[in-house]
């Protein structure tokens, strides 16, 4: 298991050095093209040392890539800051966020897919404003910061969290599938009011045809998801990018082994088999929703 930074040069290396080999070219030949010296190539290849953004874009233009939604993912890896299809809206808030939330956004704002299990509270692509503050103030408000600056810093999580939801609305969107335990809608979050609005949001949101939203209830009983959430980022460029995120207090783990991966989507897979069809789901939501 590695930290974000490290799983991002070694998938970046990784396609690049496919990249390379479906050019037809050895590490030396795309070194010489480059000016440079075949062990920089070997170092980036194997995500040994980090790379610059326009390194990337000088190895893809030799390679003569011209996929630019492919482009602009690789350059994203790399830690580019310049504005794209999704722009980079997030760099605005690096006084706020901690890198591995960044990093988190990074690959949300690029994939194609997400698929998710939630197991404590609504995804934040699908929270409502207040939801959101009351979640964001419950995660933060042990976390050592000054009383004095926590009502500036939960406004700019929350900004953040839902200006992450333009994913949804962008040309394409992302696609969001969900599964939700029971307790995610159980849990009565921000007040009576508050868990209403967020229901109805939810109900409204399963409508859409870019996300799918589907319940595991109570009476599914024991199930695969019950070690924690997490989340499965695909992009529609390559699938050797895939990466899943776990989420924890303090950090965040990424796995990108391809046995991990086949593991989580198996597991992905195993709990929307018991989980209510989406057409069942809308009804359990919105009946929970109704008795609010």
């Amino acid at each position: 298991m590695q930290h974000g930074p490290a799983v991002r040069r070694r998938k970046l290396g990784a396609e690049l050095r496919a990249l390379r080999t479906g050019a037809g070219l050895t590490s030396g030949e795309a070194a010489r093209l480059a000016g440079w010296h075949q062990s920089k190539v070997s170092r980036i290849e194997t995500g040994a040392s980090g790379v610059k953004p326009a390194d990337v874009r000088l190895l893809l233009d030799v390679y003569e890539v011209c996929d630019s939604q492919l482009r602009e993912l690789l350059l994203v890896l790399a830690g580019s800051e310049e504005g794209g299809g999704r722009h980079h809206w997030w760099h605005q808030y690096r006084g706020v966020l901690p890198p591995t939330y960044r990093d988190f956004i990074s690959l949300e704002s690029q994939a194609s897919a997400m698929r998710t299990l939630e197991t404590s509270v609504v995804p934040g692509l699908l929270q409502t404003p207040d939801y959101a503050r009351a979640v964001t103030r419950a995660a933060v408000g042990g976390v050592g910061d000054e009383l004095d600056d926590m009502d500036e810093r939960l406004d700019a999580l929350v900004e953040v969290r839902l200006a992450r939801q333009d994913v949804l609305k962008a040309e394409p969107p992302l696609e969001l599938t969900a599964v939700l335990d029971e307790a995610v809608l159980r849990r009565e979050i921000g007040g009576p009011e508050t868990m209403a609005r967020q229901l109805r949001r939810l109900v409204e949101a399963a409508r859409l045809p870019q996300v799918r939203i589907q319940v595991l209830p109570f009476a599914a009983g024991a199930h695969i998801g019950i070690t924690g959430p997490f989340v499965i980022f695909s992009f529609s460029s390559t699938s050797d990018l895939d990466v899943v995120v776990l989420d924890h207090l303090t950090s965040s783990l990424y796995l990108e082994r391809k046995e991990d991966l086949q593991a989580y989507t198996e597991a992905f897979n195993a709990l929307q088999i018991h989980a209510l069809s989406p057409e069942d789901s809308l009804d359990y939501i919105a009946g929970i929703g109704d008795g609010a």
